[in-house]
């Protein structure tokens, strides 16, 4: 289910663009505190960034100034929720190493970094101002003008309002104050708007531009391969300890199991013997398909197309195969083979289906399987089918999982995996070939 996105504005910008009723909402005030809290931060930094520029002549500061500048950003981003509901991401890299320096040296190479570090200069010195001189004419004149009565009433003969208009009696003062509250729903209106034109100036100085994203999603899909890799190592690493290390003691177990049934005479003994030779052969079995669940061999030695033909003489439907591939990337063959795999075993328990059809092609530089059944259709992820596993597998290789699957049949499923070929060299084709007719 998708999140539900709020229909106000998410904006000061949009919520003053919008006809009528802009006084009633919180926006007007969200602006005052976002001016006003800029005048305090402005105030903190521009002392803060006099101390560290003393120690920055000797370089000792400089670590200290971009770490100044960096929590300025940080919050700055955060403050920005008071006029803008969109948050603002953070532009900067993790460190792959832990401890001060390289925090720093990651830090020292980031645009980010030193826009952050610019922004703190005009902060402290040209922006804080601005945003008190707004203040002072969008709010403190009309309150000024507001408070004329209150002025008049603690002096008692005159008092001189806003340093320039003269009251020296009570309809006059009383008139200012009228003015002041007349004002006062006027100015908020540029007050808010030049609030906004700040909060879209910090936003573009602290936010992540384009091409930093670009990096930062080209970082992930390559975290994402070194994962899907890595699971891949894990599986085969398994198989292999299965397969040379607890099959092996069974297997061992088994035989001797055997040669311990005929030594023994006839009897109650005997027949333990042979019960227990039964069961070792059958957790022999079971281990087996097991490993081969876990990574088939043929598919480490032949490939996936190889693997297809393979597993789809392991299905109790019946299954033709139009598999042509070169040999692909591990983790591409893996998941193409477990797709296939979970897809046949879908249609052997839900469809009811008595054929199916496997067809896999690498074109255009991608991997493209598909599975067709005739059965009953109707198959939805959302059951928990297993469908919404093989679509979160693909996903870590940017594959996806396309199913069409009306009630009464046929389902289509179509998994489509970008990659490249690691060799010319394909594995036997198999055209309509049936098994278990």
């Amino acid at each position: 289910m998708q999140p539900r996105r709020p229909h106000g504005p998410r904006t000061a910008w949009q919520a003053l663009a919008r006809p009528g009723g802009f006084l009633r909402t919180s926006w007007p005030w969200r602006a005052v505190a976002y001016l006003a809290s800029g005048v305090v931060s402005g105030a903190v930094v521009l002392a803060v960034l006099l101390v560290l520029a003393g120690f920055s002549v000797l370089l000792v500061g400089l670590p200290l100034l971009l770490s100044a500048g960096v929590a300025l950003g940080g919050s700055e981003r955060r403050r920005l929720r008071l006029v803008e509901t969109e948050p603002a991401a953070d532009p900067h890299r993790v460190p792959e190493a832990p401890g001060l320096g390289a925090w720093v040296r990651v830090r020292a190479r980031e645009q980010a970094t030193w826009r952050e570090l610019a922004y703190a200069v005009l902060h402290a010195t040209v922006l804080w101002p601005l945003d008190l001189l707004v203040l002072a004419v969008g709010v403190g004149l009309p309150l000024a003008l507001m408070s004329a009565p209150l002025q008049l009433a603690a002096d008692g003969q005159e008092a001189k309002v806003v340093k320039a208009y003269l009251v020296t009696s009570y309809p006059q003062a009383f008139g200012a104050a009228l003015l002041g509250m007349l004002l006062l729903p006027l100015l908020l209106h540029p007050l808010t708007a030049l609030a906004g034109a700040r909060a879209a100036l910090a936003r573009a100085l602290l936010a992540p531009r384009e091409a930093e994203l670009r990096d930062r999603i080209g970082e992930v899909t390559a975290s994402r391969a070194r994962l899907a890799a890595a699971f891949e190592a894990e599986r085969r690493r398994i198989e292999r300890d299965l397969h040379d290390g607890a099959q092996q003691r069974l297997v061992a177990l088994t035989m001797t199991l055997g040669l311990a049934r005929y030594d023994a005479p006839p009897g109650p003994l005997a027949d333990q013997l042979a019960k227990a030779h039964a069961e070792a052969g059958q957790v022999l079995t079971e281990l087996r398909e097991l490993i081969h669940g876990i990574h088939p061999q043929v598919l480490a030695d032949y490939g996936l197309g190889a693997a297809l033909a393979d597993v789809a003489d392991r299905a109790s439907t019946a299954v033709d195969t139009d598999v042509e591939l070169p040999r692909l990337p591990g983790p591409v063959e893996s998941a193409g083979y477990f797709v296939a795999r979970e897809a046949l075993a879908n249609i052997d328990r839900h469809s009811g289906a008595a054929r199916a059809r496997i067809t896999a092609r690498h074109r255009d530089g991608a991997l493209l399987i598909g599975v067709e059944d005739d059965g009953r259709g109707g198959a939805d992820p959302a059951r928990g089918s297993g469908l919404t596993g093989l679509a979160d597998r693909l996903a870590v290789l940017d594959g996806t999982l396309t199913i069409m699957s009306p009630p009464g049949g046929p389902t289509l499923l179509r998994a489509e995996i970008p990659c490249s070929a690691l060799s010319e060299s394909s594995s036997p084709r198999t055209a309509s070939s049936s098994v278990r007719d």
